[in-house]
């Protein structure tokens, strides 16, 4: 053909035996021979054929596999469904009261638990299969918790169950009926029961906690599994460490609460209502006390006065400390609302008692109990957001008057506003208050509002809004346990607690606005250099706080006596915004910035402290950090900033431990 040269294609001799092969030119391209197609077609062929011996045994091995896994995941899943049955079943028997039945249930769900982790463990090929083993091993923790909680619950029934008579636990409901007394009773004489075995419980919740701690919530990604299973094992995980370790550390606590509660013998304590919109260092000011008896759980209010009529009753006080005849006008003594000056509750409840004994008015108490005013309204708030006292009605909608709630307003308008007579027992309205809460709460079903109340203390206390001090030495190391002391803790590595003390007489701390930004510069050679920022706000006009003209001063000039407390050894290089000359101590186990400003209604401030750390960052770890929240503060915004790269703000609610990263 004219145009196109002619390619030979010759088969290898391997392949065609000597044949003598055809040659095919078509363009520039070489087309084999017919014997080459033929061999070509022959290999493609081998290629794709499947012995059929092989495929019998590759089907046998996957029947055998279908068998070996499927009859224990059936077994497994049925197992697992009569389980899930017996655990509503301890539910219902637990509405019921019934705790026999419960404790027959809970006997039944071990069985059945047992039996379905006894058909999961023969999936244990599973645990051998990347990525699919994350799943096993989920699976296999949560069922030893399912166990070590079941272990927990039996030893709760067990220790009921002779009791179960006189504690009314013997199905029927008959807890939510009887009177309010007898409803209280019941549940203290429950805790009593328990108690004996709150160190075995421990120990099995711990067991609980180690294997949901296990359990990555990572391994279930939101866009495979939806929401829900993410966020429900992060709760989980989150619920079951907060239960253990409130056990754990609450154990003196919870060992001699019935004792507390009067279970055997009445306990009497003394109340102390901090007004926290007049900010003192732990918390407010000390501005009234109430005494209250307990027996068998019933609190009953002997007594509610104003802290002047007590401070009245001391003869021959002290000479005031150096930071009230600085700072507080035309005050020479050392009085009792102004005792708690110590940062650390525990150390202002040591010097409130010393100068409480030689009151003339004093009783004898088994322990001082501190809230704000948070804790009313977050009470009343629960109550149906109404109550009724000393002729007035509470509530916690926003008064327009001050922008905060209605229960605060009317409290310092009946406490705060001056009057052409003089009106004794001002202050009692407090103590009024406080029992008119709980008349209401404890004469009600206790599925009303008693659950609702009792979260609602443990976040209050969590928050320090309250405080205890308790003679018994046991149940105090449980409250310290539970954070719910006020103290001012040791920590290593970097540490940080602004307390401020307003001395305006005004209850500014109502208006006060107040971020701190608390930024690193972590040198090379591992040196830490922190400055701390505190920017003050009071967007709101003064009040009229002429005293002749009978104002309700509110509002005023902040006048503000702060002190940081830092790691011992920081060294100050550096301060602004303090009106009087910064200075540095030693205290609590820490090293102290002192200082003094002021911020006008409608006005802003600005305190900024720069200081070297006493220690040095090892290369690569991540810098440790421990925020203590002052008591009666509520959520000044927080900013970390680490060599300019800046955290998300937080509001600080409670004390927070961080792990910062360079």
């Amino acid at each position: 053909m004219g145009g196109f040269d002619k390619i030979e294609l010759t088969a290898p001799k391997s392949s065609v035996s000597g044949a003598k092969a055809e040659t095919v030119a078509l363009g520039k391209q070489g087309i084999a021979t017919k014997d080459q197609a033929g061999i070509a077609m022959t290999v493609r062929r081998k290629k794709i054929q499947f012995p059929k011996k092989a495929f019998l045994i590759f089907a046998l091995v996957f029947a055998f596999l279908l068998v070996l896994i499927g009859i224990p995941a059936f077994a497994t899943y049925k197992s697992g469904l009569k389980t899930y049955r017996e655990a509503k079943l301890i539910k219902e028997a637990m509405v019921k009261q019934d705790i026999a039945l419960a404790s027959e249930e809970i006997k039944k769900t071990k069985q059945h638990l047992k039996e379905t982790q006894k058909n999961f463990h023969y999936l244990i090929v599973f645990k051998f299969i990347p990525v699919i083993n994350w799943y096993y091993n989920d699976a296999d923790h949560l069922l030893n918790a399912g166990v070590h909680g079941l272990d927990s619950a039996e030893m709760v029934a067990e220790s009921l169950k002779p009791y179960a008579d006189v504690l009314g636990l013997k199905g029927g409901g008959s807890f939510v009926g009887g009177s309010a007394e007898d409803r209280i009773k019941t549940a203290v004489m429950t805790i009593g029961k328990i108690t004996p075995q709150i160190d075995k419980i421990s120990e099995s919740l711990e067991k609980v906690q180690k294997e949901i701690d296990q359990v990555n919530p990572k391994h279930y990604p939101t866009f495979i599994f939806g929401p829900k299973v993410q966020a429900q094992l992060t709760q989980l995980r989150e619920d079951v460490d907060l239960g253990a370790t409130f056990v754990s550390e609450a154990k003196p606590l919870i060992k001699v609460l019935p004792s507390l509660l009067g279970e055997l013998e009445e306990k009497k304590y003394l109340v102390l209502f901090q007004n926290d919109k007049e900010l003192r260092p732990t918390g407010g000011f000390i501005t009234a006390y109430a005494t209250f008896r307990i027996d068998k759980g019933v609190i009953k209010l002997d007594s509610s006065e104003d802290i002047y009529k007590l401070d009245d009753s001391i003869p021959n006080k002290e000479k005031a400390p150096a930071p009230i005849l600085k700072y507080l006008p035309k005050v020479y003594t050392w009085n009792l609302r102004d005792s708690n000056l110590s940062p650390d509750f525990e150390k202002s409840m040591e010097k409130f008692v010393s100068m409480y004994e030689r009151a003339a008015l004093k009783k004898e108490v088994d322990g001082i109990i501190a809230i704000d005013t948070s804790v009313l309204v977050a009470t009343i708030k629960i109550l149906d957001d109404q109550v009724q006292a000393g002729g007035m009605t509470f509530h916690t909608k926003e008064d327009e008057r001050c922008d905060c709630p209605q229960v605060i307003y009317e409290l310092e308008n009946s406490i705060s506003r001056p009057v052409g007579h003089i009106r004794t027992e001002r202050k009692s309205i407090i103590g009024e208050l406080i029992q008119a809460i709980m008349v209401k709460a404890l004469s009600s079903s206790p599925k009303l509002y008693w659950g609702n109340l009792f979260h609602a203390m443990i976040d209050q206390s969590a928050q320090k809004h309250i405080l205890y001090y308790l003679y018994d030495e046991e149940a105090q190391k449980g409250i310290r346990g539970l954070n719910a002391a006020g103290q001012i803790k040791p920590f290593e590595g970097d540490y940080l607690h602004i307390n401020e003390t307003s001395f305006s007489g005004a209850k500014v701390n109502i208006f006060m606005q107040e971020t701190v930004e608390n930024s690193y510069e972590i040198k090379k050679d591992g040196t830490i250099i922190k400055t701390l920022t505190i920017q003050y706000k009071n967007p709101y006009p003064p009040s009229d706080c002429n005293l002749e003209r009978g104002g309700l001063c509110l509002n005023a000039e902040y006048r503000d006596w702060f002190r940081v407390y830092v790691p011992q050894g920081s060294e100050l290089m550096e301060s602004k915004g303090s009106q009087v000359k910064m200075t540095t101590y030693e205290e609590l186990g820490k090293t102290v910035f002192e200082g003094f400003t002021t911020v006008r209604p409608k006005g802003v401030g600005k305190v900024v402290l720069t200081y070297k750390l006493p220690f040095k960052l090892k290369s690569g770890s991540p810098l440790p950090l421990l925020i203590q929240k002052q008591p009666g503060t509520y959520g000044h915004e927080y900013t970390n900033i680490v060599n300019g790269k800046s955290s998300k703000p937080f509001a600080l609610l409670t004390d927070v431990e961080l792990e910062l990263k360079k």
